[in-house]
């Protein structure tokens, strides 16, 4: 894999979207949804698709039934009705600017890992599902067995949460711009608390890209799927995911899943065959 510097972030910058100098705004406004009001077929995971995604997410469906993958199982596959997810529990559950969360949803199984933050004192934001900080506290293991010094940022974030942050960015950029760096409420990974933004000194605790070509992001761009995460939104694929590149924000999906997501170099997007902003 190939990763490249781009634009800085501040710390402060809390949308879990970076801030793009050089951006094609405008790449999402024709997707249309379709919505699912059944439990869906297996090869109509999230939604139907045109044809020739259709037949790339078939071949996808086949690589996971021959590595037996639990993507198989009913409780991983993504119930949509109306635009709005059914069973947000689902450990590869999939948020994006088409598909959003119950406003209510909050994860009964959050807790606090034990890993270092850059902020000292009780927030929502130490939190992430109990399944996925264990395994991050593994992940910060290893990296500081390899002399490798990871920071948290931010975890959980509840829907009134990203609902001031985004209303905040409207107010300071508009629409447009605001669309494309920040995830308008119920749409943000951070309400499923299974995402975590990382740092490190390198970058001086900052959310940047920068933090791409850091000691700390390579070590995590080869490792984090060992742990069962992966870098959500990866350079290259701003068409696909909707949002600029963010090597910090890592989300859980489990080994298995993440394993093959990073040898096959894919989102989540492209594993559901919905390639949504190309």
């Amino acid at each position: 894999m190939k990763w490249k510097i781009a634009s800085v972030v501040s710390v402060l910058l809390l949308s879990g979207c970076s801030l793009p100098t050089d951006f094609d705004w405008k790449f999402w406004e024709d997707k249309q949804i379709v919505e699912n009001n059944n439990t869906p077929e297996i090869s109509e995971i999230v939604e139907e698709q045109p044809e020739e995604n259709n037949n790339n997410q078939s071949e996808i469906i086949e690589d996971i039934v021959e590595a037996d993958s639990p993507i198989m199982k009913e409780e991983f596959v993504s119930i949509v009705k109306d635009g709005i997810i059914q069973n947000p529990t689902n450990l590869l559950v999939l948020v994006n600017k088409d598909i959003a969360l119950p406003e209510d949803y909050v994860p009964d199984d959050l807790v606090s890992p034990n890993v270092p933050f850059i902020f000292d004192g009780e927030h929502d934001k130490r939190y992430i599902r109990e399944e996925a900080a264990r395994a991050l506290e593994t992940l910060f293991e290893s990296a500081s067995s390899e002399d490798v010094e990871l920071f948290a940022v931010s975890g959980y974030r509840a829907y009134d949460t990203q609902n001031a942050i985004y209303n905040s960015y409207l107010k300071r950029w508009g629409e447009e711009r605001t669309n494309a760096v920040s995830a308008v409420p119920g749409h943000s990974e951070h309400q499923t608390g299974l995402a975590m933004d990382v740092t490190s000194r390198s970058v001086e605790l900052q959310l940047t890209e920068d933090f791409g070509e850091t000691v700390e992001g390579i070590w995590l761009q080869e490792n984090a799927h060992k742990f069962g995460f992966i870098i959500r939104y990866p350079l290259g694929k701003e068409t696909i995911t909707g949002y600029q590149y963010e090597p910090w924000h890592l989300r859980y999906v489990g080994e298995e899943v993440a394993t093959h997501l990073w040898k096959e170099e894919l989102t989540l997007e492209e594993f559901f065959g919905h390639e949504s902003y190309q």
